[in-house]
C-alpha cells in the first residue's frame, strides 16, 4: 500500500478540507420516481493509497456537512477557500494527522447526504432543464429520498473515486444508520463498519419526534407548502423544530447542572404577563440553537433529511433483522452513549445482537446524551481502535 502525505493530490488537484462535486446521474428512488441529474458534493483528506486499499467512508448526521475535519487548500487557493478548508470540523480530533482516523495513512470521504443543502442536489438547487425548463428550485416537487436511496448515490460516488472497496465505513447517528444500510447493501464494498450512537431502525419515539419537527416548519406561515425561495424563508419553524430535536441531544443531567431554573441575565421569569416573562437560561439556549441553525440550514432539506431518517430501518423488505444482517462480510464496531435518549443503548445492543458474529457495544461514558458522540472523541478513538483491526 502507497500512501502519499496529505496537501494537494498532485495527480488529481484535490486538496483536503475543500468542497467537491461529482454528477452521479439520474438516481431511481424506492419509491419509483427518478431524480434526475443527481449531483454530490463531498469533501476528502489524504491520498488513496496505489490498490485503494486505504479507503474511509464518513457519514454525517441530520444536519452536519462534509467538513467533518479541517484541511488545507494550499496558498493559491481563494481566500475564503483556505478559511473554510482551515476551520475546525464537526469530528475534529477523530479524524486527522495522527489521529484514530490517520489522514496520513487512510484517504478519507465525506459526503453530503441527498436531499441536503451543503452541495448535493436537493431542494433549494435548481431543477435541471430536463425537468423543469425554467431551472426553479425543486422546493415541493422534491421526491421523498430514503437512506437506501442515498447509499445507492454514495456507491457512484465511490466508483467516480477508484474505491472499490472501503477499509472503514463509519458514522454517527443518522450518520450510523447511512453505514449500517452500506454494509447490507454493498457487502463486498465494505471491509468494516462502524455504527455509533445509532440502531437498526427508526424507532416509534423517533417518529413521533421526527413528525413533530416536520410539522414545526410545515406549520410556519411562510412555509408556503415548501415553495419560499422567492420570499421570506420559514426560520421559525426551522427554528422550532431545532428546538425539539436539541432537547433529545442532550441529557436531562446536563440540562440540570447546566442551567436548572435559573433565569436568563436580568430577565425576570416571574412576570408580570405570561405573554411577556422573562427566559430561562435553558430557553436562551434553545434560542441560541435554533438561531445557529436557521443562519445555516435549509428548511427544505431539513423536512427531507428527517424522513429520511425515519425511513431508515435496514431490515425494510429484507426479512428479520437477524437475516438482513447475515448477507453482511465486514467487521463489526458498535458504539453507543450511556446518556443518550435519542438512540438508547438497547438499540446499539439490538443491532450487536443481530450480527452474525454478535460483538459487544463499547460504551461512551457522557453526561452530554447523544451529543456524546460527537464531543467524546477520546472515547471514540479509543473504542475506534480497539475494533477495528489495523487502525
Amino acid at each position: 500500500m502507497t500512501i502519499t502525505g496529505t496537501g494537494t493530490d498532485r495527480r488529481t488537484g484535490r486538496q483536503d478540507g475543500v468542497v467537491q462535486f461529482q454528477q452521479v446521474g439520474d438516481l431511481e428512488l424506492e419509491s419509483g420516481a427518478v431524480l434526475p441529474e443527481v449531483t454530490l458534493a463531498y469533501e476528502t483528506w489524504g491520498r488513496l493509497a496505489e490498490d485503494g486499499g486505504n479507503a474511509v467512508l464518513v457519514m454525517h448526521a441530520l444536519t452536519g456537512d462534509t467538513h467533518v475535519a479541517h484541511g488545507f487548500a494550499g496558498e493559491d487557493a481563494p481566500e475564503l477557500t483556505r478559511e473554510a478548508a482551515e476551520a475546525p470540523g464537526w469530528w475534529e480530533g477523530l479524524i486527522g494527522p495522527g489521529a484514530a482516523i490517520d489522514t496520513d495513512r487512510y484517504f478519507v470521504v465525506c459526503p453530503n447526504i441527498v436531499g441536503g443543502c451543503y452541495g448535493s442536489t436537493g431542494p433549494s438547487t435548481p431543477a435541471p432543464s430536463s425537468a423543469d425548463p425554467q431551472c426553479r428550485p425543486w422546493g415541493s416537487r422534491f421526491p421523498l429520498v430514503t437512506i437506501r436511496d442515498s447509499v445507492h448515490a454514495e456507491a457512484r460516488l465511490a466508483d467516480a473515486l477508484g474505491i472499490q472497496e472501503w477499509f472503514l465505513v463509519l458514522g454517527g447517528s443518522m450518520g450510523g444508520g447511512r453505514a449500517a444500510e452500506w454494509a447490507v447493501t454493498y457487502p463486498e464494498r465494505v471491509r468494516n463498519c462502524a455504527v455509533v450512537a445509532s440502531g437498526p431502525a427508526a424507532t416509534a419515539e423517533q417518529l413521533a419526534w421526527g413528525q413533530t419537527q416536520s410539522l414545526a416548519i410545515r406549520q410556519d406561515p411562510h412555509y408556503a407548502g415548501g415553495d419560499y425561495y422567492s420570499g421570506t424563508f420559514p426560520v421559525d419553524g426551522l427554528g422550532l423544530a431545532r428546538r425539539i430535536a436539541h432537547i433529545t441531544y442532550r441529557s436531562d443531567t446536563e440540562l440540570h447542572y447546566r442551567f436548572g431554573r435559573h433565569p436568563q441575565g436580568e430577565e425576570d421569569t416571574a412576570g408580570p404577563l405570561a405573554a411577556r416573562r422573562g427566559r430561562y437560561r435553558v430557553e436562551s439556549y434553545l434560542d441560541h440553537q435554533a438561531s445557529k441553525l436557521a443562519g445555516r440550514f435549509d428548511a427544505n432539506s431539513y423536512l427531507v433529511v428527517n424522513e429520511a431518517l425515519m425511513s431508515h430501518d435496514v431490515a425494510r423488505g429484507r426479512g428479520t433483522l437477524r437475516e438482513t444482517l447475515a448477507r453482511t462480510t465486514c467487521g463489526w464496531t458498535v458504539i453507543a452513549v450511556d446518556s443518550d435518549r435519542l438512540f438508547y443503548p438497547k438499540e446499539s445492543e439490538a443491532l450487536a445482537e443481530a450480527l452474525p458474529a454478535p460483538v459487544e457495544v463499547r460504551m461512551i461514558s457522557s453526561p452530554n446524551g447523544h451529543d456524546g458522540f460527537l464531543l467524546e472523541t477520546s472515547q471514540l478513538s479509543k473504542f475506534l481502535r480497539e475494533g477495528v483491526p489495523g487502525l
